[in-house]
């Protein structure tokens, strides 16, 4: 064998145990709530989410808890702002290893101005909740449908 061949041997060649050197990605665990747009929107989605925080490891009463929840808030908010013709807006959560990802999806195609200069005071607090954990804001189009995802993604404390 050639030095560049000993190089490159793989880890099970060196007597690791193979648990050792294998990467398991983490389960993704998911939850979707499509509520209507309307009065009760904020109330349902936050309480859909509230009710998968045992599923993900989040303690209900925690800081963390409260900030994913005024976040939900905020974001189903701009939808009955901004989307009001949106019939549904779907509220998700996913959590894979130590990261949790809220999404809230609407029918309006047009992306919020996450710019410093363009968010407004709502988007701004979103997204200093966000960095607080470790995490960001972002928005993308839709993949299944004409409209929008925001995202909002969480370092879960431990």
């Amino acid at each position: 064998m050639t030095g560049d061949a000993r190089r490159f041997r793989m880890p099970w060649h060196r007597r690791q145990p193979a648990a050792h050197v294998e990467h398991v990605r983490p389960p993704v665990r998911r939850h979707v709530a499509s509520v209507r747009v309307g009065p009760d929107a904020v109330r349902e989605a936050r309480e859909s989410v509230a009710g998968y925080f045992a599923q993900a490891g989040v303690a209900p009463d925690s800081a963390f808890a409260d900030a994913v929840l005024l976040v939900v808030s905020e974001l189903v908010t701009n939808v009955l702002r901004h989307a009001a013709h949106s019939p549904f807006a779907d509220v998700g959560m996913t959590v894979a290893g130590d990261t949790l990802v809220v999404s809230v999806a609407d029918t309006e195609p047009r992306l919020p101005d996450l710019t410093l200069e363009g968010m407004g005071a709502g988007l701004r607090m979103v997204a200093e909740l966000a960095a607080d954990y470790d995490g960001e804001l972002s928005a993308e189009p839709a993949v299944d449908h004409d409209g929008k995802v925001v995202l909002v993604r969480f370092e879960i404390p431990q």
